[in-house]
């Protein structure tokens, strides 16, 4: 069981205080975009920038570089948590995924529901997908401002029906946000895997030596018509995760190291002579480590404080000068997406772990009852970043757009005010019940 909770520990922590800085770049960016300088918001995130070489030249805006170039590096780690959850985590057997699987299912389907009973233009209900998903970084960092009477398991359970939230987002993308496929983009992705698999073959264990490839499926994608930030989930799913190198030969290294350290110090206690052996030490002790989590510890400071608060700067920019005219011109749009947030997500992880329970398809951890899943309902509310990935992907409109982003930035607040209320509740009750001993 510590060996379950440790990662998820850790991973909790460092989504808490990247939540924090998610919502200074949030709060920033409505401020910016609702400034006398509102159009030097706008000019900044449309300024061209032309990367690549010769004839694979690419001219696009600074939003775009950010939304479906930088975006990829989350998709990695999202796929890179998802590998680590299904090989010894919360999701790694039927018994321990079926509660938070089913819960995830209901958190999905219910705000869709909603939203789609909510509007029946066709233009709109393209965007049904914008409430069914979860923020995990701010989802855990409301849920840490509760303190540590939160009981763990809560922890655990909310982080993977966010995970699994994120399959979903992964798999609608996929499935209802991509069109018109071209062959030639799929075989040059497919080019790539295949790449990867050949430089895994031959043991090439440099996290940096697989940026080729990658590169090479997120441009193949991107031509497909594939959003290319499923390039970083396929690349996450493919990251080993045991050692590429014999442990008993990597502890022989390291054992070597140290003697010959000792040695050099028994004849010469000056600390120049220690780098070479300290620096094969090193070498074997990165080395045993499985490649999935040096590249997750790599890349997981990166994505919390700086590609996702980028993200955020990038497209939270709404002009809330004008949120009359949004919530006039589109009160259907911005109603159900807010609503498939704010109730949607509660009632469906409710309503399905009720279900699962009645039907002895799962059942609850020690220490978590009703008002703990309905908590967790409420956190699985906060929208907030993939929700606006995904309805950049719903519409072109700016006008629509803003709508749903004022809507999914509204909704997730909300969720959060009510999550962090009910949680203070049920843990005030939870301390008074063990104090009168009931």
């Amino acid at each position: 069981m510590r060996r379950l909770l440790q990662p998820l520990e850790r991973f909790a922590r460092l989504e808490a205080a990247g939540g924090i800085a998610l919502l200074v770049a949030t709060l920033i960016a409505l401020l910016w975009a609702s400034s006398p300088w509102s159009s030097t918001y706008h000019a900044l995130w449309h300024t061209p920038i032309t990367l690549g070489w010769s004839s694979w030249l690419s001219h696009q805006s600074l939003q775009f570089w950010i939304n479906d170039g930088l975006m990829t590096i989350f998709f990695l780690l999202v796929g890179l948590e998802i590998r680590r959850e299904m090989h010894d985590g919360a999701l790694a057997t039927v018994r321990l995924a079926a509660l938070p699987l089913i819960a995830a299912a209901g958190g999905v389907m219910m705000p869709a529901v909603i939203f789609l009973a909510l509007n029946d233009d066709p233009l709109l209900r393209h965007a049904w997908a914008v409430p069914t998903a979860t923020d995990i970084a701010f989802a855990v960092g409301v849920l840490t401002l509760l303190g540590k009477r939160v009981p763990v398991q809560l922890r655990v359970l909310l982080l993977a029906i966010a995970i699994i939230d994120d399959i979903a987002a992964i798999l609608i993308i996929a499935m209802f946000y991509t069109s018109g496929l071209k062959l030639l983009g799929l075989l040059i992705a497919a080019c790539g895997i295949v790449l990867v698999f050949a430089m895994q073959r031959l043991g090439i264990g440099s996290p940096l030596a697989y940026a080729l490839p990658g590169i090479i499926v997120w441009s193949g994608m991107l031509h497909a018509g594939v959003h290319p930030s499923l390039a970083g989930v396929a690349l996450g799913l493919l990251t080993p995760v045991v050692p590429s190198r014999a442990r008993a030969g990597l502890l022989a290294a390291a054992a070597g190291a140290l003697r010959e350290s000792a040695k050099r110090l028994r004849h010469d206690r000056d600390a120049r002579a220690l780098p070479p052996p300290v620096k094969r030490f090193k070498f074997a002790q990165r080395e045993m480590l499985p490649p999935l989590l040096r590249v997750e510890t790599a890349l997981h400071p990166w994505v919390a404080f700086g590609i996702v608060p980028l993200f955020a700067l990038a497209n939270a920019g709404v002009d809330l000068r004008g949120v009359g005219d949004a919530l006039q011109a589109s009160a259907s749009l911005t109603l159900g997406i807010a609503l498939g947030l704010v109730l949607g997500k509660p009632i469906g992880i409710a309503l399905a772990t009720w279900l699962s329970l009645k039907l002895r398809l799962a059942a609850l951890a020690e220490g978590i009852d009703a008002r703990g899943v309905l908590l967790i309902g409420c956190l699985g509310g906060i929208g907030f970043t993939m929700s606006i990935f995904i309805a950049n992907l719903a519409f072109t409109s700016p006008e629509l757009l803003s709508a749903s982003k004022l809507a999914v930035l509204m909704g997730s607040a909300c969720a959060a005010v009510i999550g962090l209320a009910l949680g203070r509740t049920l843990l005030l009750r939870r301390a008074s019940c063990i104090q009168d001993g009931c």
